[in-house]
């Protein structure tokens, strides 16, 4: 659960408003997946991985550079064997640590997450979820009820809203409330390298009911059920306008599994390697960013969306996001 300190808010508008970096690194700890979903492209680029060592340093050097939050994704990072010790380097520098994971070995390494302050899981549905993940839900289950107790904040799920999940969009809702977890939703986006057949059998095609679910999740979430997404998002979410500046690359940085600097996880334009310096690649890279950040056509993906609204200092969105 959110909770505010004025120390930390000061040092992370510092950083931010003063000496322009950005608070996040978002580290793509590895590059193999245990689950081959259709609609995703992650799992099918070749990539290496970090050493250990190499790892470390880089948190040394995100120390150094300022960075307040480390977050460990793409694409399974429960497959790196050497998580623990790295989770739990992080936090000895000082970082506030999240990892976001899709569940699949969650209870067989539950114990081993102490240093995770914020742990998101994938949770895109309940009776749709084996179609859409090729895992059986209970499964999944059992491995959130195996990691959320002792925890120093809620487990997080998040459901990407689909045409393939939208009767399990409300129980979903319930089912957060009932294992006294957090639960958050964000739109699928329709990537332009995944097979166009894909999208015709996961792609948002009925529009009426899609809204109406999105309406009713924004009720949820007005009644006090455990909704992080602030309402401003959900709207925008709901009516699919993306009416917001991106700040997504002044807030993080995206580093790859092979080391290389990206603009976000949309604009994978590589801005520069680790190897050359977080500073020395975030201070060449403005104009790059600059340039790709008005090109873009934006995106919903929450954290972007409601991170960049409260880098504006949006009062609805700073009252109602529940999130780190």
């Amino acid at each position: 659960m959110r909770t505010f300190s004025p120390i930390l808010a000061s040092r992370a508008l510092w950083q931010l408003r003063v000496k322009k970096r950005p608070i996040v690194m978002s580290h793509g700890i590895n590059a193999r997946c245990n689950m081959h979903c259709d609609f995703c492209e992650y799992w099918k680029e070749e990539k290496d991985e970090m050493e250990t060592g190499d790892i470390l340093h880089l948190l040394d050097e995100a120390k150094k550079f300022g960075i307040k939050y480390y977050n460990a994704w793409t694409v399974e990072p429960l497959l790196r064997e050497d998580l623990p010790r790295i989770m739990a380097y992080a936090r000895s520098l000082g970082f506030i640590t999240s990892m976001i994971t899709n569940g699949k070995l969650l209870k067989q390494r539950a114990h081993e997450l102490d240093d995770v302050d914020y742990l998101s899981v994938s949770v895109d549905g309940i009776d749709s979820y084996k179609d859409i993940r090729g895992m059986d839900f209970d499964e999944l289950l059992a491995g959130i009820e195996a990691a959320k107790y002792g925890r120093r904040n809620p487990i997080l799920i998040n459901c990407v809203i689909s045409g393939q999940n939208l009767e399990d969009v409300e129980p979903l809702v319930h089912l957060a409330r009932e294992l006294g977890v957090w639960i958050s939703f964000e739109p699928l986006d329709e990537s332009g390298g995944i097979d166009p057949a894909v999208w015709e059998i996961i792609g948002i095609r009925d529009n009426v009911k899609y809204e109406n679910v999105l309406d009713r999740v924004i009720r949820l979430k007005k009644e006090g059920y455990p909704i992080i997404n602030s309402l401003t998002y959900l709207t925008m979410v709901r009516d699919r306008n993306m009416d917001f500046r991106c700040h997504a690359s002044d807030l993080i940085l995206n580093v790859t599994s092979d080391g290389w600097i990206e603009n976000c996880r949309l604009k994978t334009e590589h801005l520069g390697h680790i190897r050359d310096g977080l500073v020395n690649v975030w201070e060449s890279s403005r104009e790059q960013r600059s340039k790709i950040t008005k090109e873009c056509e934006g995106c919903l993906f929450f954290g972007y969306a409601e991170g960049s609204m409260l880098y504006d200092f949006k009062p609805e969105v700073m009252a109602h996001y529940e999130w780190i």
